[in-house]
């Protein structure tokens, strides 16, 4: 009989316990933000430091010095140098100071030696090199810091944009016999930079990747084409392609290089 009592005022305080509230909307995961979660989880993109290593095997297509630019020989380095491949290499720190603003530092050397043939006499550096066997030196590092806003995100599309100061340490020396000459270049040069992404595919993107500048005294472009896959979480490998060409034309100098380089890269999210 006392459970049979009870049972109505079971019944009514049960009816009378309010029921949980639906979660809200901004704490519901969708399918497309649990995507987006994953992709920045996989290519780390949430972590703010991540550090690129590039190989490669670079051609020149052209390589064309005169110096001093108003009195020198026009002649082609390659013809000393040979055209390639050879082997080139970059490492690239990139740190997120918040969501939209970054820096970037790169270091890329690039440097060859080689014994050809000079096509005709040369003077080079006041030098002169009589047609005939010959040897070069080719150096051309740089060094690069860049600041990059990210104006344009969604799930599949990132771009950003900066500036950039890269300051070059170049040389070039010729010899013959025992003479030989060199000029060497220590100067910063600002550029502008561009940098999409874009994920097509799960684990999947393709990077377009731009430096460059130009005036009348002269010009430089880097870009790079990428298609990168997300190995693991904070890592990624990619392979792709590299054109640079640029240079100057002044009475101190004249020289315009263009080279090819077919790349692979490992970039780690730390």
């Amino acid at each position: 009989m006392f459970l049979l009592s009870t049972l109505p005022a079971l019944s009514a305080a049960l009816l009378a316990t309010p029921h949980p509230e639906p979660a809200p909307a901004l704490m519901r995961e969708t399918p497309s933000s649990l995507g987006s979660l994953r992709a920045q989880d996989l290519d780390g993109e949430a972590s703010r430091f991540r550090m690129t290593l590039e190989a490669g095997a670079v051609f020149s297509n052209r390589n064309d010095v005169r110096s001093p630019g108003d009195t020198g020989t026009r002649f082609s380095l390659n013809d000393l140098t040979g055209e390639g491949p050879w082997p080139v290499g970059r490492i690239t720190f990139e740190y997120d100071l918040d969501e939209k603003h970054g820096l970037r530092f790169l270091y890329a050397p690039v440097r060859t030696d080689g014994t050809g043939e000079l096509k005709k006499n040369v003077v080079f550096e006041n030098e002169t090199f009589n047609a005939g066997r010959a040897s070069a030196d080719y150096q051309f590092d740089t060094y690069r810091l860049a600041y990059r806003y990210r104006f344009w995100e969604t799930e599949a599309w990132t771009w950003r944009g900066g500036v950039t100061a890269l300051v070059r340490d170049a040389s070039i020396e010729v010899s013959q016999g025992g003479r030989s000459a060199s000029k060497t270049d220590l100067g910063v040069v600002p550029l502008l930079n561009l940098t999409g992404e874009w994920r097509f595919a799960d684990r999947w993107v393709s990077v377009l990747d731009v430096e460059g500048s130009a005036a009348p005294q002269g010009r430089a472009f880097d870009v790079a084409l990428t298609v990168g896959y997300d190995v693991r979480p904070g890592l990624r490998a990619s392979l792709g392609y590299r054109t640079i060409e640029g240079g100057a034309d002044n009475d101190e100098v004249y020289t315009f290089t263009w080279v090819n380089s077919a790349i692979a890269s490992l970039r780690w999210s730390l």
